[in-house]
Parts: C-alpha cells; sequence; structure tokens
C-alpha cells in the first residue's frame, strides 16, 4: 500500500483544484475497470457518508489502480473515518484516504519522513550537514556549541529543502507523448494543454524550471516536437515551447471558428445542466485561448448560452431565475454552485415521492 501521507497530499491539492470542501472530501483507490456508478454505489454503503459523487478519476502507476476523488453530502466523521470499504461485486476492500489520516502535529518522524520523499533526500543528506567541519570552539563552551551546531544544521537542511517547494509547488504534470488513440495512462491533449497553461501562468518559478517541467512530462511524437524548439531556439520559453505543441496536436481551428462552434453547443437530452455549464466552460476558455473573444464578457457569453441552449432543463431556468440576470451575470463557480444545489434538491424530491407508498404525496 501508498504511503497515506502522499495520498492527503494529493487530496488536498486536487480538492483545491476542484474547488471541494476538504471536510467532504475522499480518495478512493480502485481496480482500474470499476465503473464510476459501482463506485458511487459502493460507498453510499458506508451511511456516515451519505450521498456520494465522484468527481475526478487518475490512475496511480506504482499501485497500478485507479485513485477517485469523491465528494460526500455529509462531513467525513472525524473520530470514525471509514479505512476501508467492501465492494458487494467483487468482495474486495477498497482503501479509503480522508483528511483525518494525516499525522499528528507533534509526530515529527513522519512528517520529516514525508518530507524528505518529497524532496527526493535522504537521512544522509542530514548526517551530512552534522558532520561537515567546524570551527575551533573553547573547551568550556563544548556542549552548547554542539547544540547550536545540530540546530544550525537542522535548520539549513529545512531551509534547503523547502525553498523548491516555494518555488515551484505545483502537481506534477502527467506524460503526453502525442499518440492515438490516446494510451490509458495519459489524459487527452486538451485536458494535458490546460493544465500546462495553468503550470506557465500561475507559478512563480524561472522559465527556465517551467521549460524543464514541461520537457519531463513528454515522450514520443510530443518529445520530438519540444526538441525541435530547442534546436531553433536554445533561449525558447515555456509559451513558445506550448504553442508549438498546440501547433502539432490541437485542433487547428481559428478562434472565430471556435466562437461559432460555441454559439452552437446544446445540451443532450440526458445531460445534466451542470455538465452541460462544464461542457460549455471548456469550449469557452478555448476561444478566449485562440483569441476569438475578450475574456472580461465570459461571463456574459457563458450565461447566454446557458439559457440558448439548455433544451431539457427550462423550468430549472426559471427556478434559478437565469433568464433575468444577464445584465449582472454570475461567475463560473457562483452558477455551478446554484446549478448542482438546485439538481440535488430536485432528486432529493424524486426519491421522497418514489418511497411514499402511494406515490403522490410529495414532500416541500
Amino acid at each position: 500500500m501508498a504511503d497515506h501521507t502522499g495520498l492527503v497530499a494529493e487530496l488536498k491539492r486536487w480538492c483545491r483544484g476542484e474547488v471541494l470542501e476538504e471536510a467532504k472530501a475522499l480518495l478512493v483507490l480502485v481496480p482500474e475497470e470499476v465503473e464510476m456508478a459501482q463506485i458511487e454505489e459502493t460507498l453510499e454503503t458506508i451511511k456516515c457518508l451519505g450521498r456520494v459523487r465522484v468527481r475526478g478519476r487518475l490512475f496511480h502507476t506504482p499501485l497500478s489502480c485507479l485513485m477517485v476523488l469523491c465528494e460526500c453530502k455529509k462531513s467525513i466523521p472525524k473520530d470514525n473515518a471509514p479505512k476501508e470499504v467492501l465492494d458487494q461485486h467483487s468482495g474486495e476492500k477498497w482503501p479509503i484516504v480522508t483528511f483525518n489520516e494525516c499525522a499528528a502535529p507533534d509526530d515529527f518522524a513522519v512528517k520529516l519522513k514525508s518530507l524528505l520523499d518529497t524532496e527526493g533526500r535522504t537521512i544522509e543528506d542530514i548526517k551530512s550537514l552534522f558532520l561537515s567541519p567546524a570551527p575551533p570552539q573553547p573547551s568550556s563552551d563544548l556542549s552548547v556549541n554542539s547544540t547550536e551546531s545540530v540546530l544550525q544544521a537542522v535548520g539549513d537542511f529545512l531551509e534547503k529543502a523547502r525553498k523548491p517547494q516555494a518555488e515551484g509547488g505545483y502537481r506534477r504534470l502527467r506524460l503526453f507523448s502525442g499518440n492515438l488513440p490516446v494510451p490509458p495512462s495519459e489524459d487527452p491533449f486538451d485536458h494535458w494543454l490546460e493544465q500546462a497553461w495553468l503550470i506557465v501562468e500561475e507559478s512563480d518559478c524561472t522559465d527556465k524550471e517551467k521549460r524543464r517541467r514541461l520537457i519531463e512530462s513528454l515522450k514520443g511524437p510530443a518529445l520530438e516536437i519540444a526538441k525541435s524548439v530547442r534546436e531553433s531556439d536554445p533561449e525558447a520559453g515555456p509559451v513558445e515551447y506550448l504553442e508549438a505543441l498546440e501547433s502539432a496536436f490541437g485542433s487547428a481551428e481559428s478562434g472565430d471558428d471556435l466562437y461559432f462552434a460555441f454559439h452552437l453547443m446544446q445540451q443532450q437530452p440526458s445531460e445534466k445542466l451542470s455538465d452541460f455549464l462544464r461542457r460549455l466552460e471548456r469550449a469557452l476558455s478555448k476561444v478566449v485561448q485562440r483569441g476569438g473573444f475578450p475574456a472580461s464578457s465570459k461571463d456574459k457569453a457563458r450565461l447566454e448560452q446557458l439559457v440558448r441552449g439548455a433544451l431539457a432543463s427550462d423550468l430549472m431556468l426559471i427556478n434559478l431565475r437565469l433568464r433575468e440576470r444577464k445584465s449582472n451575470p454570475p461567475t463560473f463557480l457562483q452558477l455551478l454552485s446554484e446549478i448542482r444545489t438546485e439538481e440535488e434538491y430536485e432528486e432529493d424530491k424524486e426519491k421522497t415521492a418514489f418511497i411514499c407508498p402511494l406515490g403522490f404525496f410529495q414532500f416541500e
């Protein structure tokens, strides 16, 4: 089993990226072939979690299984957090990782081990600091100076270990090769590119470090493109690398073409309104990135297209008064939160009506 300290850190980064409340989030490790509906059904057998929804899946290469991010309707109990769940279909036990598994504040050994693993250091690195020659001291102050030397060595090591984290503390990009069909261990190019742009635009580290982290995530045909960029311009920045990769593997459509396609998007018959909104947001981000639309008008364009294309959610549009809010449109996260809350309310009403013996009593 993997070190849960690292998995807890992964859960924390994932929650931040998906804007999830940590008290209601968990990771579950499942076999690669398990379907999303089976994961939700199995986790809901743990009564203290309430309803559970899958919010994301990633393949964990060292464990050869899926890491699945889930959001619970109820806060996970701190004193009795579940450690595993039994899959009734296969009889296997799936490990569960929550924030309640973090090490105690005074557990220095666990925290130090996690720090060493994260930074790629060993205990020998600390020993080398202790054994470094120090200037001779008067014999009367030997014990005091020895203690100060140890404290200084530990302080120096922690400072050195902390510095890279502060400069580039972001989640490592998954591998991208450019091969088709997309291998199971890789993301589609659009998803990979979105994460890569976030690193380039939001990270505080140097362009050289950003370029190195981009290149180390590439292989196969994608790596060949990066090598070509480096050969043509050894000083090329990370933006030039991403633009070259987008030219080679991205869509050839212009910003105007993407904007026209965005205006034609419609909700599918079985698609939730929240899923349609996420699909709109991905398309709109590409339009803005290609220069087909100004970023300052994203909120208005998103709401107008949602109202125009939501063919199967007319009642929800009325309940949320979205048509009346075009002059003062909400942000993407505000809109998503309102829609998901309304969807959960409608689902609860349907379940209540189904459970009622006579079928026509509904509790508002």
